[in-house]
């Protein structure tokens, strides 16, 4: 399916791209501040747009293009990455600037992600759409492999070549989303009004299986992650350079392809749900052990084991929410 593989690579490169970004901009504010609470910042800056303009972007997402909007959210994440290569340039004397230009690639990623999400349906045929689903999570876990490591190379050669290559990344990503062909219309869109917001809510709330696949994912990986110290890990303890940051962030996704690899043949048909809360609490399981490892191999073994069982529930709740959700109402959902 021809829209499929545009929108398939597209991910792949956008992912790409912000996994190289991810790793600089870690590597490059820890090593100005030496501080793991700028570290915090940087993910809760990227994060507290998808939180404050949740209400927004699921209903723009449902009214609009969802193609255009995803392109569109792409581009200004393009010109995010480049003016990280003018600051890089210029010279920082402190994490401000790069915080604010964050900001705005966490605004554009609270647009995109919604859009993007509920574009996926629209793409390929929907009795296809479980293999969609672990084909597409292979390819934001194959950029979540190549990406840190390319990135932690990338850096070596400065900073701003790291940059300046995800933004042409980015922008390659932008015109091939808005290559896909234009989607059929979708009917019952509402007028907006407060009762349109809220639907989204309102629908979670009643439907008890889309709320504890949604609540699973929102306390797991708001208690089990550790991304965000990876840094710190990288230089304080296992004592590695910037390779050794791309190996860490890369880790989790090498468990992950081989394991969407897998479900993209052979998804599940029986005892999803079970399944599913037993790789949670591996996840967890193995987040702990890496905390706990001081030795490299050790800590890279156990990110890949939880990178492996975070894909099985992330392929879980994404094909049941995206086919358990109405299509007027995946966007806020």
């Amino acid at each position: 399916h021809a829209s499929f593989r545009r929108y398939w690579l597209a991910g792949f490169l956008a992912t790409f791209a912000t996994m190289i970004v991810a790793v600089a901009v870690g590597w490059q504010i820890y090593d100005l501040t030496r501080d793991p609470f700028d570290l915090g910042l940087i993910g809760l800056i990227q994060f507290a747009p998808s939180l404050l303009l949740v209400l927004v972007t699921g209903q723009v997402a449902d009214r609009f293009g969802r193609r255009a909007i995803t392109a569109l959210s792409m581009l200004v994440e393009a010109g995010c990455a480049v003016a990280l290569v003018v600051l890089t340039l210029r010279g920082l004397s402190g994490p401000a600037p790069v915080f604010a230009v964050l900001l705005v690639f966490g605004i554009a990623r609270a647009f995109m992600r919604p859009a993007a999400s509920a574009l996926l349906v629209n793409v390929g045929p929907e009795q296809s759409f479980a293999y969609a689903v672990a084909w597409n999570s292979s390819s934001w876990q194959l950029a979540s492999v190549l990406g840190p490591v390319a990135g932690g190379l990338i850096y070596g050669l400065g900073a701003e070549i790291a940059y300046g290559l995800a933004a042409l990344m980015l922008f390659v990503a932008s015109v091939l989303t808005f290559a896909i062909p234009r989607p059929k219309k979708r009917a019952g869109i509402e007028r907006p009004s407060l009762q349109s917001l809220i639907a989204g809510f309102r629908y979670i709330w009643h439907e008890k299986v889309v709320f504890g696949a949604i609540s699973l994912d929102l306390f797991a990986v708001l208690l089990g992650g550790a991304v965000a110290l990876l840094p710190v890990f990288a230089r304080d303890i296992l004592e590695l350079g910037p390779w050794g940051l791309g190996l860490l962030r890369a880790a989790p996704g090498i468990g992950a392809v081989a394991m969407a690899v897998w479900l993209s043949g052979t998804p599940f048909r029986d005892n999803a749900g079970m399944i599913m809360l037993v790789c949670v609490g591996l996840f967890g399981a193995f987040t702990a052990l890496f905390g706990l490892s001081t030795v490299a191999w050790l800590s890279i073994l156990m990110l890949a084991l939880g990178g492996g069982c975070d894909m099985v529930s992330v392929f879980v709740r994404n094909t049941l929410i995206q086919m358990w959700t109405p299509d007027n109402l995946r966007g806020r959902v």
